[in-house]
């Protein structure tokens, strides 16, 4: 399954790493998808909620999985909705816990009912809804697409369930595999404006599930989470002890992709940029030289995080990525014996 028609640059109205990062927020809609929704319960009692974008009946599924601090109506996830929706195939968006919205108000958050939070490495509610569906619907193809830190957690299940993945094919767009080097990319001053963009929405969770479980997140420093400057900062006060880590190194090893590439059974495409300001290139190698055979790494020298912006004029934007994954997916189904 050969990567295609790979742009050698980026658009010119959309110039530099930054731009490219940010232009979803500056010109792409979060309404494209009108989605069902449902209301799974977990096993350990708590509300997971997930956004159906219909189709055809007989048609694949294709799991979506968001980035930090989004949600089925991001702008990633809405557009990947679209292009799935465009295919004649369907999508069932995966919110992961806390990141829920309102469908009528989307800055509106859903609580949810237990004293957690979700993490990079969370693989457990994605296995549970991907086994879910697979029972329910068991004639239909299912693949699964996943972006930033979205795609992180894919890669780890991937790799978990190696053989037993239900799902055929899966692709991913702009992945920290190794969430350590990660981290210490974003300690630069370039980084710390993004982690100051995305403190703003984690730590008010943060203290919002601190004040409505005091006894269970007892553990959790409440003023270390107001100190908070930086992803590891708030990895180190929040993520890791809420979530059984004995420190951040151990969270960021345990959860990173990185060490779960090598069991990979399925086809899986991973897009990554050299420039993306969220993660170093080197580490970028370092995936490639680790993935097992059914990885396939395409690495653009642009495209910022999750960006891949091209095309010859603003009014008509190319996703090259976003295409790409879906159209690799469409690809994999084709090959599938009959």
């Amino acid at each position: 399954m050969a990567v295609t028609n790979r742009p050698t640059r980026g658009a010119w109205w959309v110039p530099g790493a930054h731009l490219q990062t940010a232009w979803a927020r500056i010109a792409r809609s979060r309404h494209l998808v009108t989605f069902e929704r449902e209301v799974l319960r977990t096993p350990d009692d708590d509300d997971l909620v997930l956004d159906h974008a219909p189709g055809p009946p007989t048609s694949p599924r294709v799991l979506l999985l968001h980035g930090l601090e989004g949600s089925a109506h991001s702008w990633h996830t809405q557009a990947l909705a679209l292009l799935v929706k465009r295919a004649g195939w369907r999508s069932t968006a995966l919110n992961f816990r806390s990141c829920a919205r309102d469908p009528e108000q989307i800055q509106i958050r859903l609580p949810n009912r237990r004293p957690r939070l979700y993490h990079s490495g969370d693989t457990g509610d994605l296995d549970f809804v991907a086994r879910t569906i697979a029972a329910r619907e068991p004639e239909t193809p299912l693949f699964a697409l996943g972006f930033s830190l979205g795609g992180n957690v894919l890669l780890k299940w991937l790799g978990e369930t190696g053989a037993r993945s239900p799902v055929l094919a899966a692709a991913t767009i702009s992945v920290p595999y190794d969430l350590a080097a990660a981290s210490r990319h974003l300690e630069r001053w370039v980084g710390r404006a993004y982690a100051a963009h995305f403190m703003k929405r984690l730590k008010p969770k943060a203290l919002r599930l601190l004040e409505r479980f005091p006894r269970e997140t007892a553990h959790v420093d409440a003023a270390r989470v107001r100190a908070a400057r930086t992803f590891r900062e708030f990895d180190d006060c929040v993520t890791a002890p809420l979530h059984g880590f004995a420190s951040t190194d151990e969270y960021y090893e345990q959860s990173s992709s990185l060490r779960h590439l090598a069991n990979i059974h399925v086809p899986t495409l991973c897009i990554n940029a050299k420039d993306d300001p969220f993660y170093p290139a080197s580490s970028i190698e370092s995936a490639r030289r680790l993935a097992s055979s059914r990885v396939t790494l395409e690495v653009t020298s642009w495209g910022g995080h999750a960006g891949f912006i091209a095309g010859r004029w603003p009014w008509r934007p190319v996703y090259w990525a976003e295409d790409e994954a879906v159209g690799w997916l469409m690809r994999a189904w084709r090959k599938q014996p009959v």
